[in-house]
């Protein structure tokens, strides 16, 4: 890797290519919680039984299993504008057009149409993060894998942040249906980003049947020596880190602090914490190389987790939590920056959509899974113990990095 110069980064973080990313990863990240908590809200300000909205997580359900259908957007090509813009522009009308639906739902009478409508949102928004997640992989360098991801992360940031508080103020003055109508207009107006953006180039090699778009990405991924050791990693390498994050709203209200005292400083205060440290991420990538910042960006998540240890110790102490917070959400977002973009890396350009799809949702693993038995542990073990134990859950991960040592000329 050739380490470019300052001059060289700034020009690279200004490009045309990172605004793209940092667009639609707003496009994507704006559905998100417009099926989640914000719809959770609609149902329960329309009188839903409490069991209903539990149950309407299931919802989310295209997100996890989009790797079925991605196959077709690495096989088939549309008439108009290439095999990835046409794809997303098409993707993005239907999430608009899905939206209008839901707005024109009624939860109070008519839950059916609400579920169906809202499971189109998903169906058509899991749809559109294939598409994107492939047209950002085809159209950055490798070397630029890293910023672009964290471009798209804090785009994807702040349209969750549109989508969720925003929603709910929006909801507030106006009404839910007005305010999913005005949520569709902003996903139809990300289509224009999309006709701005240029067609990746068609790599030579990508699947012309079906068949093979099915079979050859998951060849091609398994015929590699280090294969399961990817695989693993991927399990392994934020899973301390997200399973202290699943549980620590819970661990604060237990310490004493208020809603009001999380909701400022874990939420808002986070999120900026967040943005910044996944925009820094995204420049030492590009200065340093993936392979060290892998290595640093885990040490760094790996010691904020022990930072739960030392509030569980202090209790109640607003300094302290804000000490905590800022440093797991930056140290957060610097290895979401470097995981997102080794995730990009991994993927065969002829099949990047089926592969990164799946990648991708090996990921949501511990976030879905491995995290539902975290609170009968910090239970049973006390939150002292269970914050160590996230932080040494860690360790596997930072140690299976060396494994990709190679990518480091200078290593």
């Amino acid at each position: 890797m050739i380490k470019p110069g300052w001059i060289d980064t700034l020009k690279a973080v200004a490009s045309g290519r990172m605004l793209v990313a940092l667009m639609m990863g707003f496009s994507s990240g704006l559905p998100l919680l417009l099926t989640g908590s914000t719809l959770q809200a609609w149902l329960k300000d329309s009188g839903a039984d409490l069991a209903l909205i539990g149950a309407a997580a299931l919802i989310g359900l295209p997100y996890t299993l989009k790797f079925l259908w991605a196959p077709l957007f690495d096989r088939y090509t549309l008439p108009v504008l290439g095999r990835r813009r046409g794809w997303l522009v098409l993707s993005q009308l239907a999430v608009a057009l899905a939206l209008l639906a839901l707005s024109a739902s009624n939860p109070a009478s008519n839950l059916w149409g609400v579920a169906i409508a809202a499971l189109l949102v998903t169906l058509f928004s899991a749809s559109q993060d294939i598409v994107i997640d492939a047209y950002r992989r085809e159209s950055l360098s490798d070397d630029e894998l890293g910023l672009g991801a964290a471009m798209f992360v804090n785009g994807y940031r702040v349209g969750m942040l549109l989508a969720g508080g925003g929603g709910l103020i929006l909801a507030e003055w106006l009404s839910f249906p007005q305010m999913y109508q005005l949520m569709a207009l902003f996903v139809g107006a990300c289509v224009s980003v999309t006709l701005w953006a240029p067609e990746p180039k068609l790599v030579a090699g990508s699947p012309r049947t079906l068949q093979q778009a099915v079979i050859e990405p998951f060849l091609e991924f398994f015929k590699r020596p280090e294969a399961i050791t990817v695989l693993a990693f991927i399990l392994l390498y934020k899973l301390g880190d997200t399973l202290a994050s699943a549980i620590n709203v819970p661990f604060y209200l237990d310490l004493g602090f208020s809603k009001g005292e999380i909701g400022a400083i874990a939420k808002l205060f986070g999120f900026w914490a967040t943005l910044i440290g996944g925009t820094l991420g995204g420049i030492w990538i590009l200065r340093i190389g993936l392979y060290r910042s892998l290595w640093a960006f885990g040490f760094l998540q790996m010691a904020s987790t022990f930072g739960f240890v030392l509030l569980a110790q202090t209790g109640h102490s607003l300094p302290m939590l804000t000490g905590v917070i800022a440093v797991e959400n930056f140290t957060g977002g610097l290895g979401t920056a470097a995981f997102v973009g080794f995730m990009g890396a991994m993927t065969d350009r002829r099949f990047t959509a089926t592969q990164y799809a799946l990648l991708s949702s090996l990921m949501g693993v511990p976030r879905v899974i491995l995290s539902t038995p975290t609170g009968w542990i910090a239970g049973e073990i006390g939150w002292t113990l269970f914050f160590v134990g996230c932080t040494v859950l860690a360790i596997p991960g930072l140690l299976m990095i060396r494994r990709f040592r190679h990518w480091d000329a200078h290593a």
